[in-house]
């Protein structure tokens, strides 16, 4: 059946993806869900593809297994620090498939961005294997640094949030989610629609106020369903994917839907150097096009354990000067959340 009370976040031994944890644990504390540690790994070359570090002994299951052990303790101990239970969970096989059966499962999935190599290249890298592209839930994919290395500070409350929206099922669903996601943490919402430069009649003046318009017209039920939520609406001259890269500067988390083809298509499954994933400096809360699709029913439940090569493991906390450690190395304002 679906875990909609948990939050699963992949770990590969990668700072960018304790960077991942740290967020999805503190979002699993404040939204009062558990939280699921997940470390894939696949065989014989898991030392080359799956964890962030040099290993001598390709093929030996037994030592991925250990070494898959380790990073999940200190995952642990990065949500032990946010007052979070997690349970931790190995899987062998790739992880690009394995994380798609599991999306089935999840109401959310986390995954950290790091650029090249590791979970986040074999989930988010290309097309064929891209995490959003395929996923049955949303994912929120959390940047490391930003375009020239910079580590990212990520703030432990929520106080603004954007959405691309646009008319769409899934930009719909997007805005949803985003005034949900925003309502819940008491955080502003920036309602953002993208005009490509087109000439009306009597001027650009003309078509920026008709998609004003039907902003209003979409936003008007959920201000209603939302009292409370502030929110504003904003149409932005050209590209989509350079308005809500800009727009995560100053919003602590940017939500886009996927249509997997056309539309934001350019925001998740572009190249890397045009991607919204690639370029945001805060986290990308992404709305897959499976995930609208399959909403109402979804196609095949699984629990967790009835997916093959997924196994539930019992791991130490690593010391916790340990995972301070690790804290002060993947935000450069440890201490000042």
């Amino acid at each position: 059946m679906i875990n909609d009370k948990a939050i699963l976040v992949g770990v590969d031994g990668s700072r960018a993806s304790y960077k991942a944890t740290w967020w999805a644990a503190n979002y699993a504390k404040h939204a009062g869900l558990t939280l699921q540690i997940v470390c894939a790994y696949s065989l014989p070359s898991y030392a080359a593809v799956s964890f962030d570090a040099t290993y001598t002994a390709f093929g030996d299951d037994k030592a991925a297994h250990n070494d898959a052990q380790e990073i999940l303790s200190k995952a642990k101990a990065i949500a032990d620090q946010q007052g979070v239970e997690a349970v931790t969970l190995i899987v062998t096989g790739d992880p690009s498939s394995v994380f798609v059966e599991l999306s089935r499962n999840y109401n959310l999935i986390v995954i950290g961005n790091r650029g090249k190599g590791g979970l986040a290249e074999r989930l988010l890298g290309t097309t064929s294997s891209s995490l959003p592209a395929y996923a049955y839930c949303p994912i929120v994919v959390v940047p490391y640094t930003d375009d020239d290395g910079n580590l990212m500070h990520l703030n432990n409350t929520i106080t603004r949030v954007a959405v691309g929206a646009d008319e769409s099922m899934w930009g719909m669903k997007a805005l949803e989610i985003a005034a949900g996601f925003a309502d819940g943490w008491g955080a502003e919402l920036d309602v953002i629609s993208a005009v490509p430069h087109v000439q009306g009649a009597d001027g650009d003046e003309d078509v920026t106020a008709a998609y004003l318009e039907d902003l209003d017209h979409r936003v008007q039920p959920l201000q209603k369903k939302y009292p409370s939520l502030v929110v504003s609406k904003k149409v932005v001259p050209g590209n989509a994917v350079a308005a809500l890269t800009k727009a995560s500067r100053d919003h602590d988390v940017v939500v886009v839907g996927s249509r997997g083809r056309g539309g934001f298509t350019g925001l998740i499954l572009g190249s890397t150097s045009q991607g919204l994933v690639q370029h945001a400096v805060s986290p990308v809360y992404v709305v897959p096009r499976k995930y609208v699709e399959a909403e109402e029913s979804r196609p095949i439940e699984k629990s967790a354990d009835d997916i093959e090569g997924v196994t539930e493991v019992s791991v130490p906390t690593a010391d916790s000067r340990q995972a301070e450690a690790i804290d002060a190395s993947i935000d450069p304002l440890h201490g000042e959340h």
